[in-house]
């Protein structure tokens, strides 16, 4: 086992990866010579070259349509977005070609392509710089969509998004880059579709993902410190898919639930995971589902409003207590 920190296992993730399989080359603007531009793929040019390590130009559509192709022709690409928000200027190339070339051809192409890109606010980048796109990207069909929220899932789930023979999206939170963990020196995938329970609890399910998990966390620790309240946190990692049984289980045992998002309350993942808890769990609920989200609001540069759209533990707390 070693200890690192988020930033340093998206190289090391990248760089198992590249070492594993000749097939995975790795592209994106600035991530070779420049280390990133978040410094979190450092030493990959020097080690693998300019052959297995692109350096791109200034151009989304041109990083995942160079991606595609590749994968089409036999390479497992993984392609950096620098921020999830610029998903957007390539839209076409992810929802009308990555997502549907291999339903459209019959199954006769696949595209094992990864694309990951770096989200999320509480880091002052602003509104065009801060959001996180999981709500989005999970309500188009033929791709995958996973958000780490620690360093051994950072490597665990690129190890399961480059194995996958259709595309994967991994979304990766900035605010998240210096949280450090025990991660295996031997290879290991974290699979798609598998929450992880990060806290065990009977009283609540609290469903969180990236860096809303953490939030979860200590506010359990607070409400069973401070409130007698025992709440179960679970780490969802993919939207899509999503673990619906293990979300099941949860609430079977609790008979509470609440989503911890952050994303504008309008159409957040938290809402598909509501609907299927009510539609395939309505028995298990004692009350009705919460959920607690960020405000519909562009995120705020300044930093005291841009904290004070974002979920935190007291907020999440209060949440429960009122819910309670």
């Amino acid at each position: 086992m070693t200890v690192m920190n988020y930033r340093k296992a998206i190289a090391e993730g990248i760089g198992r990866a590249l070492r594993s399989d000749q097939r995975v080359v790795f592209l994106g603007e600035d991530v070779g010579a420049a280390g990133g531009a978040f410094k979190s793929t450092v030493g990959l040019y020097e080690e693998f070259g300019p052959d297995r390590v692109w350096d791109t130009p200034i151009s989304e559509q041109a990083i995942v349509g160079a991606a595609m192709g590749a994968a089409m022709t036999g390479l497992r690409p993984i392609a950096e977005i620098m921020f999830t928000d610029f998903l957007g200027v390539c839209w076409d190339m992810v929802a009308n070609q990555v997502a549907k070339a291999r339903y459209m051809s019959g199954g006769q192409l696949e595209v094992p392509l990864v694309i990951r890109a770096h989200g999320g606010a509480g880091l002052g980048f602003g509104a065009q710089h801060s959001q996180t796109w999981e709500n989005l990207l999970m309500s188009i069909p033929g791709i995958k969509v996973a958000a780490p929220s620690t360093p051994r899932d950072v490597i665990g789930l690129l190890a399961a998004a480059v194995a996958d023979p259709d595309p994967v999206i991994l979304l990766e939170h900035k605010a998240l880059f210096d949280a450090k963990e025990d991660v295996p020196d031997e290879p290991f995938l974290e699979p798609l579709g598998s929450a992880s329970i990060r806290r065990t609890g009977d009283d609540l399910t609290l469903v969180a993902l990236s860096a809303m998990v953490p939030v979860a966390v200590q506010a359990a620790a607070t409400l069973e410190a401070e409130h007698g309240i025992s709440a179960e946190v679970i780490d969802l990692r993919s939207v899509t898919p999503t673990d619906t049984a293990t979300l099941l289980q949860s609430v079977e045992r609790t008979s509470r639930l609440m989503t911890v998002e952050e994303n504008p309350r309008p159409c957040g993942w938290g809402a598909e995971i509501a609907s299927i808890v009510a539609e395939e769990g309505f028995t298990f609920l004692d009350a009705p589902i919460q959920r607690v989200t960020s405000a519909n609001v562009p995120v705020p540069f300044a930093a005291n409003l841009e904290h004070a759209t974002i979920p935190n533990a007291d907020t999440v707390v209060k949440a429960v207590l009122s819910y309670s």
